[in-house]
């Protein structure tokens, strides 16, 4: 009976001390791990990045075989463009390298959000645009295009992202 009592002494000690600590604001990178948003959506949001840049390399392998596939090139141009689209729903305030993640986002991102906005809609529009190019059959043109794409996510890796070299 007695180690009855010392164990529910024991759980109640353990129940007050947990609840002491409710309301209080957790300090320095606790309080990014727990205030912040889940991980989940920086994992999201790298392995689409994984995506993006498997793709650009089907396509850039392409241009270096010598006679392109123009259906790889479109598929993987629209893979492009999907991700694309997903990305800037992958970044929600909070989920910086400055907030205690792992990751390369800068917090600018969301200081400057237009700025995050119109280098997230270059690469979209960059990727759309390869699609219709790639439908067109012309390769000097899809040439062209890895270069604009290129540069949209030059653009952003500059602006937006930890420069980790």
């Amino acid at each position: 009976m007695a180690c009855t009592r010392l164990i529910s002494g024991a759980a109640l000690i353990a129940i007050s001390v947990g609840l002491a600590g409710c309301g209080e604001e957790p300090a320095g990178d606790e309080a990014a791990s727990v205030a912040g948003p889940e991980p989940a959506v920086i994992d999201e949001r790298q392995a689409n990045f994984k995506s993006l840049g498997k793709s650009f390399k089907a396509i850039r392998t392409q241009l270096e075989g010598g006679s392109p596939d123009m259906t790889v090139i479109a598929t993987a141009a629209t893979e492009m463009n999907a991700t694309a689209l997903k990305l800037e729903s992958q970044f929600p305030e909070g989920t910086s390298v400055d907030d205690g993640f792992d990751t390369e986002a800068l917090s600018n991102i969301w200081d400057d959000p237009e700025k995050f906005t119109e280098a997230h809609k270059r690469l979209a529009d960059a990727t759309a645009e390869m699609i219709t190019i790639a439908e067109g059959g012309d390769a000097a043109a899809v040439g062209d295009q890895v270069g604009a794409i290129g540069g949209s996510c030059k653009n952003c890796h500059d602006t937006f992202r930890l420069d980790t070299d």
